[in-house]
């Protein structure tokens, strides 16, 4: 049985379409880690900053982590390592929980399950985790994209119930190369036009091109609901929407910026073949194992 695509792209136009899912998922009322007033607020805006989400003696430890695997020949080696274009350094490290024991701990964390929970309104797997390594003077940023335009369109799943979580191992400064989100904007889907190439991954994660928005989609998002720039220290993190547009600024400072990365997909939300791609991307980008995270 063909499943019906609810959000078409990589076509031959570009096309706007308002969403067709629920923002957050759980019922009204139902227990969890974030208030009745901070649910609201991600149902609007698509975003929920937390101040604090582990503290300074988590961050030092997952920070030595991080240094650990970005200095290890072998793991340099491993196909999940991605390295930036120009220093030739490690730009990210995916399925970064199976590599690390650390790190799998912090998925287990109900902090950061249990928040992936009732936003989702369900139990929960992991669609991909990366730790992300921006070092300073030079490190190249992201383009804007939905990472939900992908996640259909090149792994499959069917609809906008994943989020993910952005927690900072480094100083998140206004001038590093942080994450900036447009408030409002994962209320529209954005099919991007263009086909997606075989292999389209092995480019997209130096720099996105196919599924990329044209100027005049960006312009009209960016007049309509602005652009939110997201500091903090160290143990901060933002849960954002599947569907948001987002990006970052190169890093041209001195100063490093780090995180770790999770996204969190519905059990109900399988991922099925993919949407808009000749073949699946392996499965350290986009995972098929769907064993709930307990």
């Amino acid at each position: 049985m063909t499943m019906t695509d609810l959000y078409p792209s990589r076509g031959a136009t570009e096309v706007t379409l308002p969403r067709q899912d629920p923002v957050v998922w759980s019922a009204p009322g139902t227990p969890g880690p974030i208030s009745g007033p901070e649910l609201q607020a991600y149902e609007r805006d698509g975003f929920l900053p937390v101040e604090q989400l582990i503290n300074d003696d988590e961050v030092a430890v997952y920070r030595r982590e991080l240094e650990r695997l970005v200095t290890d020949p072998e793991i340099r080696a491993d196909e999940r390592s991605i390295i930036e274009p120009k220093s030739k350094e490690i730009r990210s490290v995916f399925e970064v929980h199976r590599i690390s024991e650390v790190f799998a701990n912090l998925v287990r964390d109900e902090r950061v399950v249990g928040r992936a929970r009732q936003l989702l309104g369900s139990d929960v797997y992991v669609h991909q985790s990366r730790i992300n390594v921006k070092p300073g003077f030079g490190a190249s940023g992201f383009y804007w994209h939905s990472d939900f335009e992908t996640w259909h369109a090149e792994d499959g799943l069917p609809n906008m119930r994943t989020v993910s979580v952005s927690i900072a191992l480094t100083e998140n400064y206004d001038t590093n190369g942080g994450l900036m989100i447009m408030p409002g904007s994962h209320k529209t889907f954005l099919g991007c036009a263009g086909a997606t190439p075989k292999d389209n991954y092995k480019k997209s994660l130096q720099m996105q091109d196919a599924g990329t928005p044209s100027d005049e989609a960006l312009t009209k998002m960016a007049s309509e609901h602005g652009i939110r720039l997201f500091t903090g220290r160290a143990g901060s993190a933002t849960w954002f929407d599947c569907n948001c547009m987002h990006g970052s600024g190169d890093n041209i400072t001195p100063f490093p910026r780090s995180n770790v990365f999770i996204v969190f997909n519905s059990v109900e939300n399988k991922a099925v073949e993919p949407f808009a791609a000749p073949v699946r991307r392996p499965e350290f980008i986009g995972a098929r194992d769907f064993t709930p995270v307990r």
